[in-house]
């Protein structure tokens, strides 16, 4: 979680992320009883296949009275570029990612991913897709 942080702490300012590459992937993403996502912003340059904690390919902002608060981020491996050269799911912090299998509901090819909760507490956990303290009203 150190390394999250310290990676991403300069894109507790939106602008600072959109200047480093990040732009917007889709609306807020909520579930009726799960909470929500909040909004990701992605750096497609960072979709390589590699992991490495200090720098995520999505960073995921909740927004208040139109001020964007860094929440978390979320690891995007494209799983023909991983399984491509390992046996198994990609690992982080002794969390392995969940596969996401194409087709979905983002349109991506087959991918992995694991949400971190850096920035603000998940009661249901730090890595869980889901976090019942964001929502999507300030939109």
């Amino acid at each position: 979680m150190r390394q999250v942080r310290q990676g991403t702490e300069m894109f507790r300012d939106l602008q600072q992320a959109l200047n480093a590459g990040y732009a917007q992937f889709l609306g807020c993403v909520s579930g009726p009883q799960e909470g929500a996502m909040g909004v990701h912003y992605v750096n497609g340059a960072l979709v390589d296949g590699e992991v490495d904690a200090s720098r995520p390919e999505a960073l995921i902002y909740e927004f208040k009275n139109g001020v964007a608060r860094l929440v978390g981020v979320e690891f995007v491996v494209p799983a023909a570029a991983w399984d491509a050269t390992h046996d198994g799911p990609p690992v982080l912090e002794g969390q392995t990612f969940q596969f996401n299998g194409a087709p979905n509901r983002y349109r991506l090819p087959a991918f992995y991913e694991l949400h971190v909760w850096a920035w603000r507490d998940n009661p249901s956990g730090t890595f869980v897709d889901w976090n019942t303290r964001v929502s999507c009203d300030g939109m």
